[in-house]
């Protein structure tokens, strides 16, 4: 069975990801620099989650069909604390459509 983040991609096109100046590879942290935009001198955003509706500049794929994170290895802290069937997760897969977070089972 399909892990179902790679089905859904709802949390990258439903919040807004702010995260530390740190963390961007202009200040020796790995999100690219090209996919932050500034907010606040300690601050920045990731690209395209300030947009109505967001999504992610690093999503790639469809919601609710086939979707990846470009950036993946690289991706801003929100995004690695981000739990696939939280709250907040099937907050974001209904914005968009797609049915609560499956119950766990062994995913490939």
């Amino acid at each position: 069975m399909t892990h179902p983040c790679l089905t859904c991609g709802a949390c990258c096109a439903s919040f807004r990801v702010d995260f530390s100046v740190h963390e961007t590879q202009e200040l020796g942290g790995d999100v690219p620099d090209g996919l932050a935009v500034q907010v606040t001198g300690a601050t920045r955003r990731m690209r395209g989650t300030d947009h109505s509706p967001p999504r992610c500049a690093a999503l790639t794929g469809q919601v609710g069909t086939r979707a990846a994170c470009g950036i993946y290895e690289w991706r801003p802290s929100p995004c690695r604390e981000f739990a696939a069937g939280s709250e907040a997760c099937d907050r974001a897969r209904m914005r968009q459509g797609l049915p609560p977070y499956p119950a766990e089972a062994t995913w490939t």
